[in-house]
Order: C-alpha cells, then structure tokens, then sequence
C-alpha cells in the first residue's frame, strides 16, 4: 500500500493473493488493509490537506500535467498488468484503459484553475462573493472492472480542487492502480494521495466510516453503494455514487444494419465480458427486424476470439474471480430454465478444453425473453443480452424504464426526430443515440434512480462533488 509517500504493509502482516482470472494462477500478493491501515492513511491525508489547499490551482494542474505524461510512457507495461489481473483483453481493453487513464490526469490538470467563484450584486454598498474551496479528506473506492481508469478518476477529480484522498483499490485488481500511485508519488506531495488495499467490509468499510474523511466518492455495486450512503448520513458528508444498471438499447426498423450491430455489440461491452455498469443488456427490437437483426448479432458474437488477455487477437477475455463467474453462469441456468427462452448463441461455459482453464464465459444472447424475468431485470454483470420484441415506441419505451435502474440507454434509427423524443423520455442518465462507446472526459456521468447520486467525469462534476461553495458578504461603508 502507499500511506503518506511511503510503501506499507497491514498493521497485521496479513496479505491478500491476486489471480489471474485467465489461468486460475496466483500472480501477486498484496496487504490485506484493515481498520488500523485506513487510520494511518486518513490521518496523513489529513495532515496533508493543512499545506496542499493552499498550494496554487495552477500549480496542481501542472503536477497533474507531469503525471499524465509519466503514465503515458508507461502504458504498456500497466496495460499488461491490468490484462493479467483483470482478464480484461489486452488490445480491447486494457490498452484502451491505460490511454483514458493519462487522458484523465491531462484533462482535470488543466481544469485545475477552473474552480471559481461568482459576485452577486447585492448592491453598490455590499461585496458579496463566493469561493470554491476543497472539502478536505475524500474516500475513494473503486471496482474491479475499469479499476486503473476508475481510479484515476477519482484521484484527478480530488486533488485537482485541493482535497487529499485515500483510495481504497479494488482487492481483485490492485496491480495497475497501485503503480499508478506510485506514480503519483514522483510528483504530489506526501500524503496527498494514499492508496489501501484490502477487502470492501474491512477496508472500505473503515474508510466510509472515518470521522476525518470529509467526502465519500463511491463506484459499484447498487447494493454496497446503499451501505455507502447510510455511512454518509450517519456524519453528514456529500457522497458521489455511480452505481449499477440494467442499461436498454432500443432499435428502430429503420436501423436494421450492420452498424447498429457492431454498436449493439460494443454498447453491450462484449470484449469486457459484460462486466460494465453501463452493459446494454437489454435489447428492444422492433418485431418487423427481431430475427434478421439477432442473426447478425450472433454472426458477429461467433467471430469474437475468447481467450489469453495478453494474446493481441483476443478480443474476449475472462470473468474477473470464481464468485462472478458462477454467478453469471447461475443467471444463464435461470435463463435455460425458463420454456419460452431460446438461447441463439453461448450459454453455459465448456467444462474442458482451454477455456475450461479460467473463469470464461462465451458471448450468450437470449430470445423470448419478457421484461419481468430475472435475466432481464438484474444486473448480471457478465457476457448475458436479452432480446425483447416491440412493436409500438410507447411500449418500448414503457419497457425501458420499467427498471430501478437508470445508468445508461442507447437509442438506434436513423429518424432524428423519433431518436431525441426517445432520448428525451428515457429515465437514464447518459443517453447515446447512434454510438456505443465509453465514457469520455468533459461529459457529464451519472445515473438516475438506484444507479446512483452525483456526476463525474466533467468539471461541473469535479465542481459539485469535490469542492464546497463559501459565500462572504463586505459591508463596504
């Protein structure tokens, strides 16, 4: 771990192994972080934070800028990492990750200057104005699935404004972030950035909980994010949650092609093997294009290579631990169960041959599905898209929403009309009409409903979460 510019171990000695989800093979081991450990490092966050909000905004957005081009000649090697402790695939993920990664230190470096305040006209006797001040130790936790990317967010996002931030990696895939930390450490000051490993209901827990952390910035589950959010409450701290979802991509006839299939197919974050928040996993086709539309959707699924995450034609790799891999193959038994279901490709894992190896699950896409069943409605988290016909915008529509989730949606025609009343009157946060990539820096990210609370990704988003607004009123005569 790094508490206050240091390498450290737990208090306890005790350690944490890392596997390699591809081999089942123990890679590294690192410190099982405890009560004690976030302790040490909140209170040298905290220490910290005395001295670094007074450093000069441009002064941080320039350490920043010497951050991103440190990282940037480290992509390989991370990208590497990350590939091994994720399973993500190399050429289709983990590269892209580590690119984001330095993209996000560059883009929050030069927002550093950008946290101003405003004059109210209160009349010609008054001064009235307002500052944006840092909020002071920021808890910052982060999954398993973008664990580099994630992190890195929450790190430029934090000391951009001032704060300082203990950030608590991911327990299944430390690696990458971790030496992007230690990156960090070149060039922040002791302290500013500390990085816990350790499990969510020891570490995270104890860091949620901390009386001197000031902000809690949480992205996972929706169920951990609800525990996160009573541990706000019982202090009173602001809390950003970006959580899961249920995401819909609905198609009109007059996108039947094989762009919107190659969208379709990345909107659902196949080559992440479904493990994506934003995944748009359920798939509203009008009835006129269901089955021609799915027959290329399976063409293409079929062509996909799963396999070795550092093999460069790999474009699926593996399941991140043994706990998600049996859950998702317990969802697509539930799936199997059910008589009007038709699998048209994947299904259960082979239980020999190479992927027998690690935890893979192939590409699976069920049919007739409804939107009441389990398949449909819960998070899944893996590589499982159902398809589910339509045949009035209304009724898809109603569909759509019909979720307690409301991250991501994706919306397909060539028609701009019918696309923006269908963006306008889906309940999710981030709608993409005609694309299906990933986030980007600059745009606002975040959900409605239980997929979560705040924004991140833009300045407004670094302006609302991590800094507090001071109003000081001047009596001038």
């Amino acid at each position: 771990m790094i508490i206050d510019g240091k390498a450290a171990d737990a208090q306890d000695g005790r350690l944490i192994d890392v596997e390699n989800p591809a081999t089942r093979q123990v890679i590294a081991q690192v410190p099982r972080g405890g009560e004690a450990d976030v302790d040490r490092a909140v209170r040298a966050a905290a220490k910290a934070f005395e001295s670094w909000r007074e450093v000069p905004p441009r002064d941080r957005g320039r350490l920043l800028m010497k951050i991103a081009d440190a990282v940037e000649a480290e992509i390989e090697p991370i990208a590497r990492t990350v590939a091994l402790e994720t399973g993500n695939a190399i050429r289709t993920q983990a590269r892209g990750e580590m690119k984001v990664t330095a993209d996000v230190f560059r883009y929050f470096g030069g927002l550093a200057s950008e946290a101003k305040g405003e004059t109210i006209p209160l009349g010609e006797n008054m001064l009235c104005y307002t500052r944006r001040e840092p909020i002071g130790v920021v808890g910052g936790i982060v999954p398993w699935n973008m664990p580099v990317g994630l992190g890195t967010l929450k790190i430029a996002m934090s000391v951009a404004v001032g704060n300082t931030l203990v950030l608590k990696a991911a327990e299944d895939a430390p690696l990458g972030l971790l030496r992007v930390a230690e990156i960090c450490q070149q060039f922040l000051p002791p302290g500013v950035l500390n990085l816990i490993t350790g499990f969510g209901e020891e570490a995270g827990a104890a860091l949620a909980r901390h009386p001197l952390v000031r902000k809690l910035s949480f992205t996972g589950s929706t169920e951990v994010g609800k525990l996160i959010m009573h541990a706000a409450a019982d202090r009173i701290v602001p809390v950003s949650l970006e959580l899961g979802g249920k995401s819909p991509a609905i198609v009109f006839p007059d996108a039947n092609d094989d762009k919107t299939v190659d969208g379709v197919i990345t909107g659902m974050r196949f080559t992440r093997q479904g493990q994506s928040c934003t995944a748009g996993s359920r798939l509203f086709l009008h009835r006129d294009i269901f089955d021609s539309f799915l027959e290329k959707v399976t063409a293409k699924l079929s062509k996909l290579k799963i396999g070795d995450p550092l093999d460069e034609a790999t474009d699926m790799g593996a399941i991140i631990n043994r706990k998600q891999f049996d859950r998702v193959c317990s969802y697509i038994k539930d799936g199997l169960g059910q008589k009007e279901g038709r699998v048209l490709i994947g299904g259960l894992p082979p239980k020999d041959g190479p992927l027998a190896q690690g935890y893979f699950v192939q590409p699976t896409v069920f049919a007739g599905v409804a939107n009441d069943w389990r398949i449909a409605r819960e998070e899944i988290f893996g590589p499982v898209m159902v398809a589910i016909p339509w045949d009035d915008e209304r009724e898809a529509i109603r569909m759509a929403n019909d979720s307690h989730y409301g991250l991501a949606a994706y919306v397909w025609t060539r028609d701009i009309t019918k696309a923006l009343r269908t963006a306008h009157a889906i309940e999710s946060g981030w709608v993409q009409v005609n694309q299906g990539g990933g986030q980007m820096p600059g745009m606002s990210y975040g959900g409605f409903k239980q997929s979560g609370i705040g924004r991140e990704y833009s300045l407004e988003g670094m302006l609302d979460g991590f800094t507090q607004r001071k109003c000081v009123t001047v009596n001038l005569q």
